[in-house]
């Protein structure tokens, strides 16, 4: 079976400010777009959130159980957090290098659950680079804003 390939991308008008996120799901043949957004967050919240979104389609859906999945994404913040930094949150009891909490705490703990049961490589890509997918991911997100306005 062919490997799951999502997009991801959030953000908002001023930060915090009105914020959305976009996801697009590849599998099976089929390209499946998601959004959703928040009237006040902050552009991490909305990345993680779409992160979350993502992983959660992959998981509720039985025809993806166990299978890979690529998450290529453009920000930097939730891939080295959730490749790299996370461990260190954890084991400091979530508390950052200089002892203060991790924000986004509830975020991160729902995305640390979703990756670890999921076989998922994160792959960081440039952002507004004409990517196709990160593009209408990063659509999406700005539709989504625009509701709040």
């Amino acid at each position: 079976m062919d490997d799951i390939i999502i997009y991801t991308d959030g953000g908002c008008s001023g930060n915090p400010g009105p914020g959305g996120w976009g996801i697009v799901v590849i599998a099976d043949g089929q390209v499946k777009s998601l959004s959703g957004g928040d009237p006040m967050t902050t552009n991490n919240k909305m990345e993680l959130s779409a992160a979350i979104a993502a992983l959660s389609v992959v998981k509720n859906t039985p025809d993806f159980a166990g299978r890979h999945v690529t998450v290529n994404i453009d920000s930097q913040y939730v891939k080295n957090g959730i490749t790299q930094w996370i461990h260190s949150w954890k084991a400091k009891g979530w508390k950052t290098a200089d002892k203060k909490p991790v924000k986004n705490q509830e975020l991160w703990m729902q995305l640390d659950q979703l990756n670890a049961a999921l076989d998922v490589t994160w792959n960081w890509v440039k952002g507004h680079a004409g990517i196709e997918y990160n593009e209408l991911c990063d659509s999406l997100c700005q539709a989504e804003i625009k509701k709040f306005r």
